[in-house]
């Protein structure tokens, strides 16, 4: 045996012809396992191509989708004090607030924009699940209320997306007082006569589902979402009884009166405008005449790399 042309030789041309392969290449579908390729996902709006399982999409990749030509402005929002508590647990709540940035690229759980829907003048209010499970903490309250004070000051309809597992831990009370908050923001719209749309994601739950995301004029969900306070195995724990089969999920919900509609990822843009123009009291708009979602259309080509401008308001009759 040559121990250099048998074991040196091969060990050199391996390290040498070693390719790195990215981990994020693929995606597993939760629900029927099936490995998805991440750009075959991403066309379809991060929805199963096996199973049509709905999967989470981070609220950027949403607002690209849903405005006109993926052309958006993003809504400053004010920033609450960084770690009112000093909690800690197993790590210090800024360094937990530092990986959820690093891990997302965002800033915090929700992300407020504004455009045009189908040549629809909106604000829109995305959580991030992703962000800690999208938990509201004060900056999502902060959000809301941006969100809101910005749709009166335009006289635009509010679109909401909620995803989140309830409120933020980290700030105790502090979280909690964001419930009446976005409150008082959805009735800041009632009071303005303005449209007030919650779009129910997977899962919506706790704090979030019992304020701004059921005070919607109309209510919306993702197929198969998860919408509830408690979640069923705290239920079933707690009532010690087997619970009705897909209890809390969106069409579950629909069949009790809970929701108005649960729409598709891929038909839900369609459905806002026709829903939003009719509240507004807006010709319904011509399908054909739609500038297409996440593409940037020949005539805004040559100013993508300039800042959005916000275009006029409709006048209604």
């Amino acid at each position: 045996m040559n121990w250099i042309s048998n074991y040196v030789r091969p060990r050199i041309n391996s390290l040498f012809s070693r390719r790195e392969v990215p981990e994020n290449l693929w995606t597993k579908c939760p629900e029927c396992g099936t490995m998805l390729f991440h750009r075959e996902l991403a066309d379809n709006l991060n929805v199963c191509t096996s199973c049509d399982h709905h999967l989470a999409i981070s609220p950027r990749a949403r607002f690209t989708a849903l405005f006109d030509g993926g052309v958006f402005n993003e809504v400053r929002v004010p920033d609450p004090v960084a770690d009112p508590l000093g909690f800690k647990d197993q790590k210090k709540y800024p360094d937990r607030m530092k990986a959820a940035q690093k891990a997302t690229g965002e800033k915090e759980a929700m992300l407020v924009a504004e455009g045009e829907m189908g040549r629809t003048p909106i604000v829109a209010a995305a959580q991030d699940f992703s962000f800690m499970a999208g938990s509201m903490g004060m900056y999502v309250g902060n959000a809301i209320i941006a969100a809101a004070q910005r749709a009166v000051e335009l006289k635009r309809p509010l679109v909401l997306f909620s995803a989140a597992g309830g409120a933020r831990m980290q700030e105790g009370i502090l979280s909690l007082m964001q419930m009446p908050r976005s409150t008082v923001a959805v009735q800041m719209l009632k009071e303005a006569r303005l449209p007030y749309v919650v779009v129910l994601t997977h899962p919506t739950t706790g704090g979030v589902t019992a304020s701004y995301a059921m005070l919607g004029d109309v209510q919306i969900a993702e197929p198969n979402a998860l919408i509830c306070f408690a979640g069923p195995r705290v239920i079933e724990q707690t009532i010690r009884e087997k619970l009705p089969e897909g209890f809390q999920r969106a069409e579950y919900l629909l069949e009790h009166g809970m929701l108005d509609r649960v729409t598709h990822r891929k038909k839900l843009r369609e459905e806002l405008v026709s829903i939003l123009r009719m509240l507004t009291r807006q010709s319904a708009p011509v399908v054909a005449d739609l500038p297409a979602p996440g593409v940037i259309p020949s005539a805004l080509a040559a100013e993508e790399e300039q800042p959005a401008v916000t275009p006029p308001v409709p006048q209604t009759t």
